[in-house]
């Protein structure tokens, strides 16, 4: 099961990125540090987005703990406090609005770096 642009080498998957030959089982991994441009922009990206889930996640009980009096007596949508609304539904819709980003941001690196998840079939 392999796709155009994996070879294996003795059990040793290579992937072609941007052209070239990277053999990403023989790369350290560093998240501070990556070894290629591929890593370096997903990395970006993975980092990006987990600044701002824990935003999304923990503003709302930062902001409560804050600001309670604003917090618990703002109504929002037919009488719910604010606090509820951003814990209840923003949060949880951020998380799955932040996994569409992440996976449409990796299509365009995966085409960016010729890489194919195909069965080659």
């Amino acid at each position: 099961m392999s796709d155009d642009n994996t070879e294996t080498d003795g059990g040793t998957a290579t992937v072609r990125e941007g052209g070239q030959t990277v053999n990403y089982l023989e790369k350290e991994i560093n998240l501070f540090k990556p070894a290629t441009p591929f890593m370096r922009d997903n990395l970006k990206m993975i980092f990006g987005l987990f600044a701002i889930w824990l935003v999304a996640v923990f503003g709302p009980a930062v902001a409560s703990y804050m600001a309670p009096e604003f917090m618990f007596e703002t109504r929002v949508l037919g009488g719910y406090p604010l606090n509820f609304f951003l814990t209840a539904i923003v949060s949880p819709s951020a998380a799955l609005v932040l996994s569409g980003i992440y996976a449409w941001y990796r299509d365009k690196l995966d085409e960016k770096y010729d890489i194919s998840h195909g069965g080659g079939q």
